[in-house]
């Protein structure tokens, strides 16, 4: 570990730890908008959209078990927790932004990196999928999809866990938090919560060791319709696979490869509620990320040392004008700069974003039970390197509720969305490397056309979309012979459906999905014969997540995924898999204050190659246990 990944995990580790009773529920006034766009369905009151909380491998993070999400296609590289792709209905790992609270977390080297959030999970809610004209309105420099987290409410009380697993596998966290009233008699309160886990594994094949750390706090003041986090975040992590990034195409020189990354998060961030059905969020934060990749720990000179940092402020809310009318608005002002080994041959090092949407809601109600609303406007997209651009979204929506917890919503969008590529991209060598840029690539534009249905009942819920979305000078990374992989601008028209369902019965919970993507490429240079990300896809896919209580004391949680992709000529073996994740749960006592678990991840003898050319992971088995208080 750094001397300053030191110096955090000491600053964190200084706050107590104390107890204390506290609200559970929300105090935050609930907007009236329907940007919440009707949550997809959920297993728990945890509102997950996987059977499992955990992963076998590591501790858990915030991307932990996203690769059994219905909404989410996660395409990892050793496991999800060390380096993991977000690709959400056809578009790759730099068309998704990953929000919380207000702000789009910005990673301005790679979108590879944007899935590095030093967040304990216990300090966010379960997130939201934003696409379409969601996605539009709320997500900044991300043209497919927007994951969005908002901060939880502590509770007083924390957990100690331990584990072990085959490969060497051990892991262990303590997590805590305590509330308290800001004054005597004062309905304020202000709580503290801190966060320790590390873990570390010889991997489930060769060389694909890890040693993770992270370490966090937060600091939350709650009044009566407000809330604002203080929080701070280090994560170190280290990981190697063979091929990771590189895939088969250098086997010949041994690459195997390790990453060591660094990763440092300051946020601020403040809900307020006001007036009726209006609040605003705004949100502040810093972030640095340190990235030193080797191609071959065994020859460790060809080597690329990277440090980005980005400052972003944000803001976000709803103004209730009348009862048929709304006006929600969504500011980001971003700044990044890069110091680099590779990555400064481009024509700059650093780039100022200014994004701005407005989007009116107008609600006619036809009856008690049933209301339209009709929603249009537009964002601004701008950068001091490139172009603005305009970008326009609206939706008509039909919503009926029939009674507490039933409801059926259909709705109709259109939505522009823009973005602009890393330094990844445009501020390596254009003629050598590993990694060739292209430092004359165009901002990227996309067009998504959608139609779905909704229905929520007591104990199921239905969610289907069909949409269409057109990519102009989407950024790919490609394969043309030379061995190398290049950034080349390409149009991409993608067309899917998905429908995702979930039942409730008394001992048994479910939730299923299928997906289906078809997509048409035209590559602006006609030498590129293979894609590692743009057509690294699957055309058709299936999810089934089952929570089974066995009775008071045992749990069975198993979470599944088939998968069957196009063909890529980059991709060595089968063209489909199937994933499993095993969880099984004995609780002692009725307090459930004590877990005894058991994790069993892959357990079929698939290798399937979810990066083409990188091979994939194994089985991993562990047990452990959890201390609750």
């Amino acid at each position: 570990m750094t001397t300053q990944g030191t110096a955090h995990f000491i600053l964190l580790s200084l706050i107590a730890f104390k107890f204390s009773l506290c609200n559970p529920e929300p105090i935050i006034a609930a907007s009236d908008s329907t940007f919440d766009n009707y949550p997809l369905p959920t297993l728990t009151v945890r509102t997950q959209r996987t059977a499992n909380l955990r992963p076998a491998a590591t501790f858990e993070s915030v991307v932990s078990n996203l690769d059994f999400d219905p909404r989410i296609d996660f395409q990892s590289r050793n496991m999800a927790e060390a380096q993991g792709d977000v690709n959400i209905r056809g578009g790759i790992f730099e068309a998704t932004g990953f929000q919380v609270g207000a702000a789009t977390l910005f990673d301005p080297q790679t979108g590879h990196y944007s899935t590095e959030l030093p967040i304990a999970p216990e300090m966010l809610r379960e997130p939201n999928v934003y696409t379409g004209v969601d996605n539009a309105f709320r997500g900044f420099n991300s043209t497919a999809a927007t994951i969005s987290y908002k901060w939880s409410q502590m509770r007083n009380g924390g957990s100690t866990t331990l584990g072990v697993g085959d490969n060497q596998l051990n892991f262990q966290r303590i997590h805590n938090a305590h509330i308290q009233p800001l004054d005597e008699n004062s309905p304020w309160t202000i709580g503290y919560e801190t966060e320790f886990s590390r873990s570390e594994s010889d991997g489930t094949v060769s060389y694909s060791d890890h040693n993770f750390k992270r370490a966090t706090a937060r600091i939350q003041i709650i009044g009566p319709q407000s809330q604002t986090d203080f929080f701070s975040g280090y994560q170190s992590k280290f990981f190697g696979q063979f091929g990771m990034y590189t895939g088969d195409q250098y086997t010949a020189f041994n690459p195997y490869e390790t990453e060591d990354i660094q990763t440092s998060l300051f946020i601020v961030n403040h809900q307020q509620g006001y007036a009726e059905d209006s609040n605003w969020e705004a949100s502040a934060y810093y972030r640095k990320n340190n990235d030193h990749y080797i191609f071959n720990r065994f020859s460790p000179n060809n080597n690329f040392v990277h440090q980005t940092e980005a400052l972003a402020f944000g803001l976000s809310g709803v103004r209730r004008i009348d009862h048929k009318l709304s006006l929600n608005y969504n500011l980001q002002l971003t700044a990044d700069h890069i110091e680099s080994s590779a990555l400064e041959k481009g024509d700059f090092t650093r780039r100022n974003y200014r994004k701005l949407s407005l989007l009116p809601e107008y609600r006619h109600k036809l009856d008690d039970k049933t209301s339209v609303m009709f929603k249009a406007g537009a964002s601004l997209d701008d950068t001091n390197r490139d172009g603005s651009e305009f970008s326009p979204m609206a939706e008509i929506s039909m919503l009926t509720v029939q009674g507490e917890g039933q409801s059926q919503r259909t709705y109709l969008s259109f939505a522009d969305t823009t973005q602009v590529v890393g330094y990844g991209a445009i501020g390596g060598s254009e003629t050598g490397g590993l990694f060739r840029s292209n430092h004359d690539l165009l901002r990227e534009t996309s067009k998504n056309i959608e139609i779905g249905y909704n229905r929520n009942c007591s104990d199921w819920k239905l969610n289907s979309a069909i949409f269409y979305r057109g990519d102009e000078d989407l950024v790919d990374w490609t394969y043309s012979g030379s061995g190398a992989r290049s950034a080349e601008n390409m149009d991409l028209k993608t067309f899917g459906f998905e429908v995702i369902g979930s039942r409730q019965w008394d001992r048994l919970e479910a939730i299923a999905s299928y997906a289906y993507l078809r997509k048409n490429e035209d590559y602006s240079n006609p030498a590129v014969v293979g894609s590692f990300y743009a057509l690294n896809f699957p055309k058709h896919r299936a999810t089934l997540g089952i929570i089974y209580n066995l009775n008071e004391k045992f749990e069975i949680r198993l979470d599944n995924e088939w998968r069957d992709h196009r063909r890529n000529s980059l991709r060595t073996g089968a063209n489909h898999a199937l994933f499993s994740h095993l969880g099984i749960s004995f609780y002692p006592n009725p307090a459930k204050d004590l877990e005894v678990f058991f994790a069993l991840d892959k357990p079929w003898d698939n290798n399937f190659q979810e990066i083409p050319g990188t091979p994939g992971r194994s089985d991993q088995l562990s047990v452990g246990m959890i201390c609750q208080w």
